[in-house]
């Protein structure tokens, strides 16, 4: 795979795979995922993105997402991962998951539209996108945990 196709792949916001559920505002599946911070518990609606494809459309084009909301991708293994906010017209958190479940990286409030590459630190088998700036505001944190049948649970 060639790091271009490797960027175009993980860049981006989506479509649906997945199961169970609720529906997104916009009549999409979605899927219950918890981040268990120092904070408490923090329930999410998620959209599931785990091919190609709704990869790379992700969250492009949505003009609102509720602050409960938001779209998983998974990347089938831990792997370099790179995003971006092409077409995206709201801004975005984006937390950066290990295998484990575990939040390795955050990016809070990425500009709509902007172009520039935002990049995992490590390898990540996953990337949570939400509503811009809520990380902030719930108190979520690197070293949290994600809940979600993606995720192996700690030992």
């Amino acid at each position: 795979m060639t790091i271009l196709r490797t960027v175009l792949a993980s860049l981006a916001l989506v479509f649906v795979l997945g199961s169970g559920g609720g529906r997104a505002e916009e009549g999409r599946a979605t899927q219950p995922l918890t981040i268990v911070s120092a904070e408490g518990s923090h329930d999410f609606q998620v959209e599931f993105a785990a091919d190609d494809k709704a990869r790379a459309r992700g969250l492009m084009f949505r003009k609102r997402m509720a602050p409960d909301h938001g779209m998983l991708f998974d990347f089938g293994r831990a792997q370099p991962v790179a995003m971006w906010m092409k077409n995206t017209f709201i801004p975005l958190d984006m937390l950066f998951i290990a295998s484990d479940g575990r939040v390795v990286q955050i990016h809070r409030n990425a500009r709509p539209h902007d172009l520039t590459p935002i990049r995992a630190m490590i390898p990540v088998r996953a990337v949570l996108e939400l509503k811009g700036g809520i990380t902030a505001e719930l108190g979520i944190r690197a070293g949290d945990r994600v809940r979600h049948p993606l995720f192996k649970a700690p030992d």
